[in-house]
């Protein structure tokens, strides 16, 4: 179960690293399009961090609540980051609060991430 969670985080991880560098370079390159920039970093931020949260997992006591820490963080990152630049690009949103249910969904995902960290730490304390 684990290693299927993070096989599928890096594989998300890579699609929206992707995804943030092609929002990037389309912000860097189009004048009206400058608003992609903040999709194009919260994704390349969040792909990292989920790789960072899978390499942590392969180490943890426990590693399911990593995953699913990775797993929220790029889903909110998902959310945030499609409906920002489909306004920006077609004027058009993914569905109606799509940013602030990604952007509550990442900030979910950090403290699951946190309270994980808490709890693995207390785990090797014992």
């Amino acid at each position: 179960m684990v290693q299927k969670a993070s096989a599928a985080l890096i594989i998300w991880a890579g699609l929206a690293g992707a995804a943030g560098v092609a929002l990037a370079a389309a912000a860097a390159h189009g004048s009206d399009l400058s608003s992609l920039t903040t999709p194009a970093y919260l994704l390349i931020m969040h792909a990292a961090a989920a790789v960072a949260i899978v390499a942590a997992a392969a180490h943890a006591s426990f590693p399911r609540a990593f995953c699913v820490a990775g797993l929220i963080l790029l889903a909110g990152a998902s959310l945030f980051g499609t409906d920002l630049a489909l306004r920006a690009i077609y004027g058009a949103r993914l569905f109606p609060m799509a940013a602030p249910v990604g952007g509550t969904t990442m900030i979910v995902g950090w403290l699951v991430l946190a309270v994980t960290g808490l709890i693995e730490a207390s785990a090797r304390r014992s």
